[in-house]
């Protein structure tokens, strides 16, 4: 996965669906930094908190990364 192409997605969804890097990271309970630096694509994320990205975007895991989720 690209974390830059992961990125512009994140970031994407995140406006699309109405949240602020704030409201999102409060969600998600990751501090603004965290998210910030995901949505640059200067940190790689791990499968579990993209979950917890994806289930709080209401989208699913293969539209937030743009793969197939690995069992």
């Amino acid at each position: 996965m690209e974390h830059h192409q992961l990125a512009q997605r994140l970031r994407a969804f995140r406006k699309l669906k109405g949240h602020t890097q704030q409201g999102l990271a409060e969600r998600l309970n990751i501090s603004v930094a965290v998210l910030g630096s995901l949505e640059r694509g200067t940190r790689k994320p791990e499968a579990k908190l993209l979950e917890k990205i994806a289930q709080s975007l209401e989208v699913s895991y293969e539209e937030l990364t743009g793969e197939q989720k690995s069992e």
